[in-house]
Formats: structure tokens, sequence, C-alpha cells
């Protein structure tokens, strides 16, 4: 495989580890669609993650501009699934640091831990596993421009947008693929409702 994996050899080792699923799902906010992605299936596998993780460093690395400000960078990630990623692009770059954002439950808004401060001015690297409903990572942005930060770039190891994704605006964005699953807003609108396909219910 390439030090950048193609599209083509990202998908393959999403399915090849169960990653990627086809079928008929229902995802928590109602839609539906033909496709499931969770990353944290394939970066189990160390050799997966280091070859993700280099693939996605090197897709930033070549934006001149980034590349300049290497040594003062930050890699934040949102607590969970973005945690594995962010660590292995940190190192791939040799960034400044890397931090994250949680929260304690679904309605509230993300923070830091008690006593972290960010710089003001500081140059974020947004990481995440995957940019599909777009929600954290929205969540992370603002946090980060709230507290004096400035994103300059997000980097995700899939693209899986669906009709509620939201815009990132000028933000630079950076991916090793993207999906286009086909979604449907409820069961009456669904032509795997129609066909009469088993629906899966999925976690997140």
């Amino acid at each position: 495989m390439d030090l950048i994996p193609s599209q083509e050899d990202v998908v393959a080792l999403l399915q090849q580890t169960g990653a990627l699923r086809h079928g008929h799902f229902v995802y928590p906010n109602g839609l539906h669609a033909n496709e499931y992605l969770q990353v944290a299936l394939a970066m189990r596998h160390y050799e997966h993650l280091k070859t993700l993780s280099v693939g996605l460093s090197r897709k930033v690395r070549a934006n001149a501009e980034l590349r300049a400000m290497i040594h003062e960078l930050s890699v934040v990630a949102p607590a969970g699934g973005g945690l594995p990623v962010a660590y292995g692009v940190c190192e791939a770059l040799r960034a400044k640091q890397i931090y994250w954002a949680e929260s304690d439950n679904d309605d509230r808004p993300m923070h830091f831990r008690q006593y972290f401060y960010q710089r003001p001015g500081e140059k974020v690297l947004l990481v995440d596993d995957i940019y599909r409903s777009g929600h954290r990572l929205s969540q992370l942005k603002t946090l980060i421009e709230s507290n004096g930060g400035e994103v300059v770039g997000i980097a995700v190891i899939v693209y899986q947008p669906t009709p509620r994704t939201p815009a990132i605006g000028d933000v630079p964005l950076y991916y090793l693929a993207k999906l286009d699953a086909r979604y449907s807003k409820d069961e009456s609108a669904c032509a795997l409702c129609a066909q009469g396909l088993p629906l899966e219910t999925v976690w997140v």
C-alpha cells in the first residue's frame, strides 16, 4: 500500500475489517442508509491504524501553509474514536502537542479538562476518525475559537456526509476516502424499507 493509500485501498481495508457494512441501517437521528461505518473496527489493528494515520498526516503535510506551521501546531480531537487517529497523526507530523475535548453527555457542550488553557492565536488541526453528522467537530471548532484558538484544518479518515451534514466554511478538509451512502429521511421515503429488507439500528 502506498504512503497515502488510495480511496480503493481504504475502502478495501474497511470492508476487510468489518468497519464498513452494507445493508439497511437506521441512525440515531432517524436517517435510513444503505451502509454503516465504524472506523474503530479497523483501527483495533495497530498496523491499520498506522497505515491510516500516517496516510492522513501526509495529506495534511502536502499543504505548504500547514507544513510551515507544524512545529507550533496543536492536534485536537473529540474524545472517543478520534483519539487514536489524532495520536497517530501527531506522531507522524511531529506536531507540537495533542489534547482533546469531551462531553459529560450528548445534551451538554464539549469542554476541556480542568486547568487546561489554550494559547491565544493557537493553530489547531482538528482530527477525527469520521466526518458524518459534523456535530462533534462543529462543537469542537466553536469551543476552540471561543478560547481564542484558530482552526487551520480538519483531517478525518473518512468523509461520509449526510443530507444534514453542515458546511465547514473555508477551513481545509483532508480525508483518505469519501463514502456516498444513500440516505432517506424516514421509513416512508426509504427504498430499502419498501423492499422489505431487515432494518438494523446503529448506536452512533
